[in-house]
């Protein structure tokens, strides 16, 4: 088995976090553990999650291509380089209190801030404007709430692959960067994982599904995609709107 210098051990050791346990104790034994281990041995259906526990927890992975039993190319987490251990985070994430949560989800009446859907408070996620593997949690957190926002289960997702995708977050680290993100501030941003783009959110909900059907049979007629063709809908509005106030 490699050796590993005695403070890697002792943070390894002592994460209790069930899921980073696992890959912890696993790749002390084995070297290393794939997607199929996380997947067929251990039952996680969502593998990539379970090393950013370990990763918030301050254990540096690195992640490589291997092959399944089947020969089939699959990913796989090693240790990575043990000097660039984060021991502010041994204790791992904060636990939010139901209060902290309530009050998020009153300041935005129960939307996801990112694709502005209405839910159920349960259905909610809190999540950190700034990855909490980037920059962890302040020790009073609770009294920062606009570090944090609620998102649905989907939206969580898509930032999670986002962010974990982004350059910031595999070299830099910078907390800025990730402040003028849209994953970070979607109320106010000027890139989106380090590109120059804009995007748009739109949910439709009860009776806006009918708008939402009535626009869709109109792209189907035109034979352009949905998204396509309510862009060209608001920028002719925009140019009429234009046109207007510079005749005025």
């Amino acid at each position: 088995m490699k050796k590993y210098p005695k403070e890697f051990l002792e943070l390894a050791k002592s994460i209790t976090n069930k899921r980073a346990k696992i890959v912890i104790d696993h790749i002390l034994k084995h070297g290393f553990i794939t997607t199929e281990d996380l997947e067929k041995t251990y039952g996680y259906n969502h593998p990539p999650r379970a090393a950013r526990d370990v990763r918030e927890a301050g254990i540096p992975l690195e992640t490589f291509n291997t092959k399944s039993a089947g020969g089939k190319s699959i990913a796989a987490y090693r240790f990575g380089d043990p000097s660039k251990i984060r021991n502010n985070r041994v204790d791992g994430r904060q636990i939010f209190s139901k209060e902290f949560k309530k009050s998020l989800y009153d300041a935005n009446n129960g939307h996801c801030y990112i694709c502005n859907g209405k839910f159920e408070e349960r259905y909610l996620q809190v999540d950190h404007r700034i990855p909490y593997e980037i920059n962890g949690d302040d020790t009073n957190f609770q009294q920062n709430s606009d570090d944090y926002m609620l998102l649905c289960a989907s939206c969580n997702r898509a930032k999670s692959w986002s962010c974990e995708h982004c350059e910031n977050w595999i070299e830099a680290k910078d907390v800025e960067i990730c402040l003028k993100c849209y994953w970070g501030r979607p109320e106010n941003y000027d890139h989106i994982t380090l590109e120059k783009i804009r995007r748009l959110e739109v949910t439709w909900q009860g009776f806006e599904v009918n708008f939402f059907d009535a626009l869709k049979k109109e792209a189907d007629k035109g034979e352009i995609a949905l998204p396509d063709y309510v862009k060209s809908l608001l920028i002719n509005y925009m140019k009429k709107k234009k046109t207007a106030e510079h005749n005025d």
